[in-house]
């Protein structure tokens, strides 16, 4: 048994080792119990392990151990809420990335269906996706939008493994970088920093709505902004997925490339959380050395760059709002910021704006493209409609979330649209939103 989180070692995809690290693990796990409520992951490993008298979690079958794994969607709170992580324990646990290295032993050793394959290959090849879909917006849309369960989502859930009961959000009718590529450049006069933004896939494709507040609330700022050296996918629905082979080489080109933008004298801002976890976090232990340790170093949330900015000696934002202002706001903090550990910069930012903020912390459940599996929306939808009845519950004017798909869960389960924090300081700037493209 070798606990290990480099995907380096040589040990990190031997199945036998991988077994008995997660039998260590299982047994802390059912010890503590801390985490239950997080995931079913925890409770279905609860269960099998009482099955037995001894309660000996080295008694579970490869297929109860998959089970487990195949349930965790790296939400990353287990971790947050970890009392036996690296650092702060002998035991060194971290459920999260041992779950991702049980993955990547599978998909190595050919331990997933084809179907998984099938779907992995769809959902992850994001750009090739949104380019054809931003392409042929309208008949896409058509597609994606069927009612939920409907003779064309079977279709789409039978070729491709996306669920049929989920509400998938539309593509844009314009890409974010081809709009950032044809507009106005704007004349920073005292400038106050300078970034370059890493839209994502999600901002480039589905939301570029977002992009474009984000550039205007900045440079309003004094920031200064261009694009990433590298604006394709960050890699992680392979990641997720096992298929750890094609994350590498994926990583290794954004990392060149972003160390570069860098170099220039950049920061690199991510406004979507996930895959600013990626490029914070997996980088460093997907490829490592100086170049992931300086992108790592300089990569930052969208509302925490302003924060950094607004508390910084010799800056500060502009805190003159005559725009539209709500009176109050439902903030979802999505886990994937949580697990950055950065604080709640996105609620600090609008709290600047005089609106009062109320916290909703529950899960989306949809976390990348696990939720959107056909084979998870059975364990996923709850998720999302205990989310969703604390949207309701918290009853403000407005609704709003860092992560695009979580907030396309909100839209699921409440029929409310959930904007990103930056598109409501935008509005309570007066900066209009931008006129889609017909």
């Amino acid at each position: 048994m070798t606990i290990t989180y480099d995907p380096k070692h040589p040990k990190y995809l031997d199945e036998k080792d991988v077994r008995d690290e997660l039998t260590r693990v299982y047994d802390l796990c059912h010890g503590c119990r801390l985490c239950f409520k997080f995931c079913t992951s925890f409770p279905t490993l609860f269960d099998f392990i009482d099955q037995h008298e001894d309660q000996d979690a080295g008694r579970l079958t490869p297929a109860q151990q998959d089970q487990v794994i195949d349930e965790c969607f790296q939400c990353k709170l287990c971790y947050v809420n970890c009392p036996y992580i690296p650092g702060q324990s002998e035991w060194e646990l971290d459920f999260p990335r041992l779950m991702l290295r049980a993955d990547a032993m599978r998909h190595t050793n050919d331990q997933v269906s084809m179907r998984d394959k099938v779907t992995t290959n769809v959902m992850g090849r994001t750009d090739l996706i949104g380019k054809i879909a931003v392409t042929t917006a309208p008949l896409m849309n058509k597609m994606m939008g069927a009612k939920p369960g409907s003779l064309v989502r079977k279709a789409i859930e039978a070729t491709s493994g996306v669920s049929s009961e989920r509400v998938l959000p539309p593509f844009a009718k314009q890409r974010f970088t081809t709009w950032f590529n044809r507009r106005p450049k704007l004349k920073i006069g005292k400038r106050q920093g300078r970034v370059a933004l890493f839209p994502t896939c999600l901002v480039e494709y589905q939301a570029p709505e977002v992009g474009h507040d984000l550039i205007k609330v900045y440079e309003r700022n004094g920031i200064e902004c261009s694009l990433a050296d590298t604006t394709q996918c960050c890699g992680a629905p392979f990641l997720h997925s096992g298929d750890i082979e094609s994350f590498t080489k994926i990583a290794e080109k954004n990392v060149k490339a972003l160390a570069n933008t860098v170099r220039k004298g950049n920061d690199i801002v991510v406004p979507q959380p996930t895959c600013g976890y990626v490029l914070k976090k997996d980088y460093l232990d997907y490829v490592g050395g100086p170049d992931a340790e300086l992108v790592a170093a300089h990569t930052f949330d969208a509302s925490e760059y302003l924060m950094k900015i607004h508390k910084a000696d010799g800056t500060a934002l502009d805190t003159e709002f005559n725009g539209d202002v709500p009176e109050t706001i439902t903030y979802h903090t999505p886990c994937h910021l949580r697990a950055q550990n950065i604080g709640l910069k996105s609620r600090d930012l609008m709290k600047l704006t005089g609106a009062k903020i109320k916290l909703v912390q529950q899960c989306s459940g949809i976390d990348g493209m696990w939720g959107l599996r056909a084979e998870n929306a059975e364990l996923s939808i709850p998720i999302g409609q205990k989310l969703g009845a604390e949207i309701i519950k918290a009853d403000s004017d407005v609704v709003t979330g860092d992560c695009h798909l979580a907030n396309g869960a909100i839209n699921e389960q409440t029929g409310r649209v959930s904007l990103h924090p930056i598109q409501l300081v935008a509005r309570a700037y007066g900066i209009p939103e931008e006129q889609p493209l017909k």
